[in-house]
Protein backbone atom coordinates (compact mmCIF):
# COMPACT_ATOMS: atom_id res chain seq x y z
CA UNK A 1 0.00 0.00 0.00
CA UNK A 2 1.26 3.54 -0.69
CA UNK A 3 2.80 5.33 2.29
CA UNK A 4 0.28 7.82 3.67
CA UNK A 5 3.16 10.19 4.43
CA UNK A 6 3.31 10.88 0.68
CA UNK A 7 -0.33 11.50 -0.25
CA UNK A 8 -1.41 11.03 -3.84
CA UNK A 9 -2.81 14.58 -3.77
CA UNK A 10 0.71 16.05 -3.58
CA UNK A 11 3.02 16.10 -6.62
CA UNK A 12 6.33 14.27 -6.27
CA UNK A 13 9.58 14.77 -8.22
CA UNK A 14 9.56 11.13 -9.35
CA UNK A 15 6.11 11.36 -10.91
CA UNK A 16 6.71 14.85 -12.38
CA UNK A 17 9.91 13.56 -13.99
CA UNK A 18 8.00 10.57 -15.35
CA UNK A 19 5.45 12.89 -16.96
CA UNK A 20 8.21 15.02 -18.50
CA UNK A 21 9.64 11.87 -20.09
CA UNK A 22 6.21 10.96 -21.51
CA UNK A 23 5.84 8.14 -18.97
CA UNK A 24 2.56 6.75 -17.71
CA UNK A 25 2.99 6.48 -13.93
CA UNK A 26 1.81 9.89 -12.75
CA UNK A 27 -1.37 11.60 -11.62
CA UNK A 28 -3.37 14.70 -12.42
CA UNK A 29 -1.69 16.58 -9.58
CA UNK A 30 1.71 15.91 -11.18
CA UNK A 31 0.48 17.00 -14.59
CA UNK A 32 -0.86 20.25 -13.12
CA UNK A 33 2.47 20.97 -11.45
CA UNK A 34 4.31 20.36 -14.71
CA UNK A 35 1.80 22.54 -16.57
CA UNK A 36 2.93 25.41 -14.34
CA UNK A 37 6.50 24.65 -15.32
CA UNK A 38 5.69 24.43 -19.03
CA UNK A 39 3.86 27.74 -18.89
CA UNK A 40 6.83 29.51 -17.32
CA UNK A 41 9.69 27.90 -19.26
CA UNK A 42 8.26 26.14 -22.27
CA UNK A 43 7.26 22.51 -22.53
CA UNK A 44 9.94 21.64 -25.09
CA UNK A 45 12.68 23.06 -22.89
CA UNK A 46 11.58 21.17 -19.78
CA UNK A 47 11.21 17.89 -21.62
CA UNK A 48 14.63 18.41 -23.24
CA UNK A 49 16.21 18.86 -19.81
CA UNK A 50 14.58 15.66 -18.55
CA UNK A 51 15.74 13.70 -21.60
CA UNK A 52 19.27 15.13 -21.45
CA UNK A 53 19.50 14.00 -17.84
CA UNK A 54 18.14 10.53 -18.61
CA UNK A 55 20.62 9.96 -21.41
CA UNK A 56 23.45 11.14 -19.17
CA UNK A 57 22.44 8.45 -16.67
CA UNK A 58 22.54 5.83 -19.41
CA UNK A 59 26.02 6.81 -20.59
CA UNK A 60 27.38 6.89 -17.04
CA UNK A 61 26.10 3.40 -16.26
CA UNK A 62 27.25 1.97 -19.57
CA UNK A 63 30.74 3.47 -19.26
CA UNK A 64 31.23 2.42 -15.64
CA UNK A 65 30.05 -1.10 -16.36
CA UNK A 66 31.72 -1.68 -19.70
CA UNK A 67 34.97 0.26 -19.29
CA UNK A 68 35.57 0.50 -15.54
CA UNK A 69 34.36 -2.94 -14.51
CA UNK A 70 31.74 -1.78 -12.01
CA UNK A 71 29.28 -4.55 -11.20
CA UNK A 72 27.32 -2.92 -8.34
CA UNK A 73 25.11 0.14 -8.63
CA UNK A 74 23.10 2.06 -6.04
CA UNK A 75 20.63 4.28 -7.91
CA UNK A 76 19.53 6.79 -5.26
CA UNK A 77 16.35 8.75 -5.93
CA UNK A 78 15.87 6.55 -8.96
CA UNK A 79 12.37 7.68 -9.82
CA UNK A 80 9.85 5.61 -11.74
CA UNK A 81 10.85 2.97 -14.29
CA UNK A 82 11.18 4.46 -17.76
CA UNK A 83 13.40 4.20 -20.83
CA UNK A 84 16.63 2.17 -20.52
CA UNK A 85 16.82 1.63 -16.79
CA UNK A 86 20.06 1.27 -14.83
CA UNK A 87 19.88 -2.50 -14.40
CA UNK A 88 19.15 -3.08 -18.08
CA UNK A 89 22.24 -1.12 -19.14
CA UNK A 90 24.55 -2.54 -16.46
CA UNK A 91 23.47 -6.10 -17.16
CA UNK A 92 24.26 -5.73 -20.84
CA UNK A 93 27.91 -5.55 -19.76
CA UNK A 94 27.49 -8.38 -17.25
CA UNK A 95 24.20 -10.21 -16.55
CA UNK A 96 25.43 -10.64 -12.98
CA UNK A 97 25.64 -6.89 -12.33
CA UNK A 98 23.69 -5.91 -9.22
CA UNK A 99 21.44 -2.85 -8.99
CA UNK A 100 19.58 -1.48 -5.98
CA UNK A 101 17.06 1.24 -6.74
CA UNK A 102 16.20 3.60 -3.88
CA UNK A 103 13.41 6.18 -3.74
CA UNK A 104 11.33 7.61 -0.92
CA UNK A 105 8.16 7.70 -3.04
CA UNK A 106 6.46 4.33 -2.37
CA UNK A 107 4.75 4.53 -5.76
CA UNK A 108 8.18 3.85 -7.28
CA UNK A 109 8.31 0.48 -5.53
CA UNK A 110 4.74 -0.37 -6.52
CA UNK A 111 5.41 0.23 -10.21
CA UNK A 112 9.06 -0.79 -10.18
CA UNK A 113 8.68 -4.33 -8.90
CA UNK A 114 7.62 -5.35 -12.38
CA UNK A 115 11.27 -4.75 -13.33
CA UNK A 116 12.58 -7.38 -10.96
CA UNK A 117 13.73 -9.96 -13.44
CA UNK A 118 16.03 -11.85 -11.07
CA UNK A 119 17.93 -11.79 -7.82
CA UNK A 120 20.29 -9.06 -9.01
CA UNK A 121 17.81 -6.16 -9.00
CA UNK A 122 15.84 -4.82 -6.05
CA UNK A 123 13.96 -1.71 -4.95
CA UNK A 124 14.16 -0.11 -1.52
CA UNK A 125 11.81 2.58 -0.21
CA UNK A 126 13.99 4.95 1.83
CA UNK A 127 14.94 8.62 2.07
CA UNK A 128 18.47 9.60 1.07
CA UNK A 129 18.38 12.35 3.70
CA UNK A 130 18.92 9.47 6.13
CA UNK A 131 21.83 7.54 4.54
CA UNK A 132 21.97 4.99 7.36
CA UNK A 133 18.44 3.86 6.46
CA UNK A 134 19.82 2.85 3.07
CA UNK A 135 23.29 1.67 4.03
CA UNK A 136 22.07 -0.52 6.89
CA UNK A 137 18.92 -1.89 5.22
CA UNK A 138 18.72 -5.69 4.84
CA UNK A 139 17.96 -5.25 1.13
CA UNK A 140 21.23 -3.37 0.73
CA UNK A 141 23.31 -5.91 2.64
CA UNK A 142 21.76 -8.77 0.68
CA UNK A 143 22.71 -7.23 -2.66
CA UNK A 144 25.66 -4.85 -2.28
CA UNK A 145 29.16 -5.79 -1.08
CA UNK A 146 30.81 -2.59 0.11
CA UNK A 147 34.21 -4.28 0.30
CA UNK A 148 34.17 -4.16 -3.51
CA UNK A 149 33.82 -1.09 -5.77
CA UNK A 150 30.31 0.27 -6.16
CA UNK A 151 28.83 3.13 -8.18
CA UNK A 152 26.44 5.38 -6.26
CA UNK A 153 24.22 7.43 -8.55
CA UNK A 154 22.60 10.70 -7.47
CA UNK A 155 21.07 11.70 -10.80
CA UNK A 156 18.95 14.87 -10.67
CA UNK A 157 18.22 14.51 -6.96
CA UNK A 158 20.34 17.02 -5.04
CA UNK A 159 18.40 20.01 -6.35
CA UNK A 160 15.68 18.67 -4.04
CA UNK A 161 17.98 18.77 -1.02
CA UNK A 162 18.21 22.02 0.94
CA UNK A 163 21.49 23.51 2.23
CA UNK A 164 20.48 22.51 5.77
CA UNK A 165 20.04 18.90 4.63
CA UNK A 166 23.56 19.11 3.12
CA UNK A 167 24.17 17.08 -0.05
CA UNK A 168 27.89 16.75 0.77
CA UNK A 169 26.99 15.04 4.05
CA UNK A 170 24.87 12.51 2.18
CA UNK A 171 27.59 11.75 -0.36
CA UNK A 172 30.19 11.44 2.41
CA UNK A 173 28.13 8.78 4.19
CA UNK A 174 28.22 6.58 1.09
CA UNK A 175 31.85 7.40 0.31
CA UNK A 176 32.97 6.36 3.80
CA UNK A 177 31.27 2.98 3.38
CA UNK A 178 32.55 2.40 -0.18
CA UNK A 179 35.72 0.60 -1.20
CA UNK A 180 38.57 2.36 -3.06
CA UNK A 181 37.85 2.37 -6.77
CA UNK A 182 34.18 3.18 -6.19
CA UNK A 183 32.42 5.92 -8.13
CA UNK A 184 29.77 8.57 -7.61
CA UNK A 185 27.66 10.03 -10.43
CA UNK A 186 25.82 13.32 -9.96
CA UNK A 187 23.70 15.61 -12.12
CA UNK A 188 22.15 18.82 -10.80
CA UNK A 189 20.11 21.77 -12.05
CA UNK A 190 22.24 24.89 -11.95
CA UNK A 191 21.80 28.62 -11.62
CA UNK A 192 24.75 29.10 -14.00
CA UNK A 193 23.24 29.93 -17.37
CA UNK A 194 19.65 29.61 -16.13
CA UNK A 195 17.85 33.00 -16.22
CA UNK A 196 16.29 34.10 -12.91
CA UNK A 197 12.82 33.94 -14.43
CA UNK A 198 13.31 30.28 -15.34
CA UNK A 199 14.61 29.52 -11.86
CA UNK A 200 11.49 31.05 -10.35
CA UNK A 201 9.31 28.94 -12.65
CA UNK A 202 11.07 25.75 -11.50
CA UNK A 203 10.72 26.79 -7.87
CA UNK A 204 7.03 27.67 -8.28
CA UNK A 205 6.26 24.31 -9.87
CA UNK A 206 7.76 22.47 -6.90
CA UNK A 207 6.64 24.74 -4.07
CA UNK A 208 3.68 22.47 -3.24
CA UNK A 209 5.49 19.23 -4.03
CA UNK A 210 7.06 16.85 -1.52
CA UNK A 211 10.45 18.47 -2.11
CA UNK A 212 11.43 22.07 -2.94
CA UNK A 213 13.70 23.09 -5.81
CA UNK A 214 17.19 24.32 -4.92
CA UNK A 215 19.51 25.70 -7.59
CA UNK A 216 23.30 25.61 -7.13
CA UNK A 217 26.26 27.07 -8.98
CA UNK A 218 28.86 24.92 -10.69
CA UNK A 219 31.25 25.63 -7.81
CA UNK A 220 28.66 24.47 -5.26
CA UNK A 221 27.92 21.32 -7.23
CA UNK A 222 31.64 20.61 -7.54
CA UNK A 223 31.87 20.75 -3.73
CA UNK A 224 29.44 17.84 -3.43
CA UNK A 225 32.13 15.63 -4.99
CA UNK A 226 34.45 16.23 -2.02
CA UNK A 227 36.60 13.14 -1.43
CA UNK A 228 36.28 11.95 -5.02
CA UNK A 229 38.51 12.69 -8.01
CA UNK A 230 36.46 13.77 -11.02
CA UNK A 231 37.18 11.64 -14.07
CA UNK A 232 37.38 13.12 -17.55
CA UNK A 233 35.84 15.34 -18.77
CA UNK A 234 35.05 16.66 -15.28
CA UNK A 235 31.93 18.52 -14.21
CA UNK A 236 30.32 19.55 -17.49
CA UNK A 237 27.03 20.03 -19.28
CA UNK A 238 25.66 16.47 -19.39
CA UNK A 239 25.30 16.36 -23.18
CA UNK A 240 29.09 16.85 -23.47
CA UNK A 241 29.93 13.94 -21.10
CA UNK A 242 31.19 11.19 -23.43
CA UNK A 243 28.51 11.76 -26.09
CA UNK A 244 27.45 8.81 -28.22
CA UNK A 245 25.55 8.15 -31.42
CA UNK A 246 22.22 8.33 -29.59
CA UNK A 247 22.64 12.05 -29.16
CA UNK A 248 21.17 14.26 -26.46
CA UNK A 249 19.29 17.53 -26.12
CA UNK A 250 21.74 20.37 -25.51
CA UNK A 251 20.63 22.62 -22.67
CA UNK A 252 22.30 24.92 -20.15
CA UNK A 253 20.10 23.71 -17.30
CA UNK A 254 22.36 21.05 -15.76
CA UNK A 255 25.84 20.02 -14.76
CA UNK A 256 26.92 16.42 -14.46
CA UNK A 257 30.01 14.46 -13.64
CA UNK A 258 31.48 11.26 -12.23
CA UNK A 259 34.03 10.98 -9.42
CA UNK A 260 36.29 8.12 -8.35
CA UNK A 261 37.31 7.27 -4.81
CA UNK A 262 41.03 6.57 -4.55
Amino acid sequence: MPDESIPLGVPTPARMYDEALHGKDHYEVDRRANATLYEGIGEASVRATALENRRFLGRVVRRLAAEHGIRQFLDIGSGLPTMRNTHQIAQEADPGARVLYVDYDPIVAVHGRALLEGDNTRILTADMREPAAILDAPETHDLIDFTRPVAVLFIAVFHFITPAEDPARIVAAFRERSAPGSYVGISHLTSDGTPPGEQRSWEKAFENATSPMVFRTREEINGIFDGYELIEPGLVRPWTWHPDDEGSPQTTSLYGGVGRKR
